[in-house]
């Protein structure tokens, strides 16, 4: 069972010791930024650097954020993609439609696509896209993009996408997204309430713009102790019920099983690093 993804680290592919550095961090996926977080004059260099620091075999899960197909750097990234390891994901900004997918599924075959919805378009596609080819491994937002074409100003209006982004990535049976990057990055409580609340909406990790902001990420999504004995009394009731022939089954609390409890219970198990075994 390969451990879950909770915490991606973006870090500017023109910051080489930067990249180093993250590719030696505690995050479970690297995210090397060619796009938003590299300026126009040094898009080269980070291209060169890209090759430099992820062509030979990588210990980690590694994704290169592209920039999109409507900016002059667009061409010379699918190449420099291309030459990558298959391993090393592609991570695709501003996705609004399934053909932009078809498109960068046949220039870079085999790889896996991460497309971010960045747009109000973006988010009524949502499931055309996250379903647009079997290279596609994730879905996500881009919240700062997205809060810009909304002309959103409040946590409350971008609830509906949110939601709408993890509905798709469950129809597509895609792994559940991550949530947006939290910008300030020394208000530590401020992002554990806040990935508290994307994990009650059914996001499951996110990324993080500076590795101080990791431990805080991880602790917010892994199950607590009483999530983690709650779920093996859920699936111990069930082996219990299953040897003795009986079909309705509940918990200590009074509370009676039911699928969804069975699969939220093997979810936690898998996240705390437990193989939950039990099959319904």
């Amino acid at each position: 069972m390969s451990a879950p993804v909770l915490t991606l680290l973006y870090v500017p592919a023109d910051r080489p010791e930067r990249v180093a550095k993250a590719l030696d961090s505690a995050a479970d996926v690297v995210l090397v930024d060619l796009e938003d977080a590299v300026a126009p004059a040094r898009k080269d260099e980070a291209r060169a650097n890209a090759v430099r620091l992820l062509s030979g075999p990588l210990a980690r899960r590694v994704q290169v954020r592209i920039n999109h197909a409507s900016t002059p750097w667009h061409a010379a990234d699918l190449a420099t993609l291309a030459g990558l390891p298959v391993e090393v994901g592609a991570r695709i900004p501003k996705v609004e439609s399934p053909a932009e997918i078809h498109e960068l599924a046949a220039a870079l075959p085999g790889r896996d696509l991460h497309p971010l919805i960045e747009s109000a378009l973006g988010v009524e596609r949502a499931l055309e896209i996250a379903t647009a080819s079997p290279q596609v491994a994730s879905i996500g937002l881009g919240e700062a993009d997205l809060r810009s074409d909304l002309g959103v100003t409040d946590e409350a209006g971008l609830a509906w996408a949110r939601s709408r982004v993890v509905v798709a990535a469950r129809a597509a049976r895609l792994v559940p997204p991550v949530m947006s990057a939290y910008t300030n990055v020394r208000d530590l409580d401020g992002l554990a309430a806040s990935c508290r609340a994307g994990r009650a909406l059914g996001f499951r990790g996110r990324t993080a713009i500076h590795p101080a902001q990791l431990d805080t990420i991880r602790a917010a999504f892994l199950p607590s102790e009483q999530e983690v004995s709650r779920a093996r009394e859920v699936l111990s009731r069930l082996d219990d019920a299953t040897a003795a022939g009986v079909g309705a089954i509940a918990l200590t609390d009074g509370t009676f099983l039911d699928v969804a409890m069975l699969e939220q219970a093997r979810t936690v198990l898998a996240l705390a690093g437990e193989r939950p075994d039990v099959t319904a």
